[in-house]
């Protein structure tokens, strides 16, 4: 029986108290506001909180990121409206890689046969060039290998060969990404 009076998790240590709360302020503010398109000004307070992110990154408006400091983002990439980074732990996206909009990265979950509902994180890895479609779930532990695809409304919780296209809840290989 789940017990969540007995729920702890004193162990995690996200960052200080100041730390997550000006961000949580500065995220509302100036990412998930769906009244600032220009991408500048977001990479640069990402930085500023720890973010390592690579050259022309695109982020759109109305995006949401949990702990910035967790998030590494490659060169070129494209993070589409709506899209929910919720890295509880460490998020990587490759090079090139696109989250299209409503794409939700979950770093964390719970241990459901725990009767105190643990907590457990898991990294989230998207090596390059990977396209993670519109309102797609990839789960703490997932790894998109070179150029995967996983479609729209699909779910991810494990390893996507590379140059694959997967498709479902959960994902299932459907055919080979043909590069031109």
């Amino acid at each position: 029986m789940v017990d969540l009076s007995n729920y702890n998790n004193d162990w995690y240590q996200p960052g200080s108290a100041f730390k997550r709360t000006s961000w949580y302020y500065i995220n509302i503010i100036f990412i998930n506001n769906s009244l600032l398109p220009f991408s500048g000004l977001k990479v640069f307070l990402l930085r500023l909180y720890g973010a390592k992110i690579g050259k022309g990154v695109m982020i759109k408006p109305s995006v949401n990121i949990k702990y910035p400091w967790f998030l590494t983002i490659g060169d070129h990439c494209w993070i589409g409206e709506k899209a929910w980074i919720d890295n509880l732990g460490p998020v990587t996206i490759g090079a090139h890689s696109c989250l299209s909009q409503g794409a939700l990265l979950l770093s964390g979950n719970h241990d459901f046969s725990k009767e105190g509902f643990d907590l457990m994180i898991e990294p989230i890895v998207l090596e390059e060039g990977v396209w993670i479609g519109a309102q797609a779930i990839v789960c703490g532990g997932a790894v998109c290998r070179s150029h995967a695809v996983l479609t729209a409304g699909s779910v991810a919780s494990g390893v996507l060969s590379a140059f694959s296209i997967y498709r479902g809840n959960p994902a299932e290989f459907v055919k080979p990404r043909l590069m031109k």
